[in-house]
């Protein structure tokens, strides 16, 4: 009878035991499961602090409705009309956008900076906004400060809008000068990424085919000639369609230049050749240079800050060879009643964005 009793205690205890662990095990899933939905037993992963400190650094951002922010790709499409606000994250922050809201100095834009941010605001943005739009973060060093290569961000904009597949272009006809030395790019920008888009010759009537290795098209900049020839002059346009009628771009005139790209190529001639006192001296520099790329001159005389002088300044575009354009700068300096002091070294500077070049010459009393 004992040894019945004893039996059953012992199994009494075995049972409350499981019971309990069983309480504790149903607690413990219930707990981890909390977060879980379904149960479902899943591995928590511990955030990457670097990968998120990467994320941070895409600084630019497109600000939406309702506080809400859009993180901006290499392209965004928007619609026009709905005014633009982007944010860069920083204290110190550079901008660029189309660069014709500065040569108009658009007063639809403007620039804020705060101690987190700097914003961008756009308002009323139309197809001719179309364009890239960069900020950066500005590194200083005491008094000397730089943009910062490595955080510096892009967006190219599209505002598609349906009656301007084409940027518009304050200027109707537009030049492209063609080299043997670097590719030739025909500027028709679109608005919409999407739209079909041709190159047309206009004399003879005909279409240049974009084989995507000679011509190939960027709707960020236009159809792009990678080895152009004198035969690619002449007049051209392009078409795009895009689910209605076909639209025509400004027209282009195609140029090619003899002329390599480079610091000016000088000469200087005196007349006459030779003077004496009371004479009239004239002596012109001139640069055969890029048709688009300006020069700028500078003189240093013998009578300079004592003697009076005239110096005038022109530049045209001539054509050379077969069917070769190239810009003809000049400078001309006129004595008038040679003096003394007027005899000596005359030299021009020729200057140009590629460098500069002094020639010089020495009038004597013949």
């Amino acid at each position: 009878m004992k040894l019945w009793v004893v039996l059953c205690l012992a199994l009494l205890c075995i049972e409350l035991q499981n019971g309990a662990c069983q309480a504790v095990k149903q607690r413990k899933d219930i707990g981890e499961n909390r977060n879980r939905p379904g149960g479902k037993r899943v591995r928590i992963r511990q955030p990457n602090l670097h990968d998120r400190k990467g994320k941070d650094q895409t600084l630019l951002t497109q600000v939406l409705d309702k506080g809400r922010f859009l993180r901006l790709g290499q392209s965004t499409t928007l619609t026009p009309g709905r005014n633009l606000e982007l944010r860069c994250k920083g204290n110190s922050i550079g901008w660029s956008y189309p660069t014709y809201l500065d040569t108009f100095n658009d007063s639809r834009l403007s620039i804020k900076q705060s101690d987190k941010y700097s914003q961008l605001i756009l308002t009323s943005p139309s197809a001719a906004d179309t364009g890239p739009y960069s900020c950066w973060v500005i590194v200083c060093d005491g008094t000397e400060c730089q943009k910062d290569q490595d955080r510096t961000y892009v967006s190219y904009i599209y505002f598609t809008d349906k009656d301007n597949l084409f940027v518009p272009s304050a200027i109707h006809f537009e030049i492209v000068y063609l080299r043997p030395d670097k590719p030739a790019v025909v500027p028709c920008r679109v608005t919409e990424p999407r739209a079909k888009v041709t190159l047309h010759r206009e004399v003879p009537p005909e279409e240049m085919t974009a084989n995507g290795t000679l011509v190939s098209y960027d709707p960020t900049r236009g159809f792009v000639l990678q080895h152009t020839t004198p035969d690619h002059q002449g007049v051209f346009y392009c078409k795009a369609v895009s689910k209605g009628t076909p639209q025509i771009s400004t027209k282009y005139q195609l140029l090619y230049v003899q002329v390599l790209s480079g610091p000016p190529f000088v000469s200087l001639e005196a007349s006459p050749q030779s003077v004496r006192g009371g004479d009239d001296l004239n002596i012109t520099c001139s640069v055969l240079g890029e048709p688009e790329v300006d020069v700028s001159f500078t003189w240093s005389y013998p009578g300079q800050d004592h003697r009076p002088v005239h110096i005038q300044s022109s530049w045209r575009l001539v054509n050379r060879g077969m069917g070769y354009t190239t810009r003809v700068s000049k400078s001309i300096m006129t004595v008038v009643d040679m003096e003394t002091i007027d005899f000596g070294n005359y030299a021009c500077t020729a200057k140009n964005q590629h460098g500069g070049t002094i020639v010089a010459t020495n009038i004597i009393s013949s």
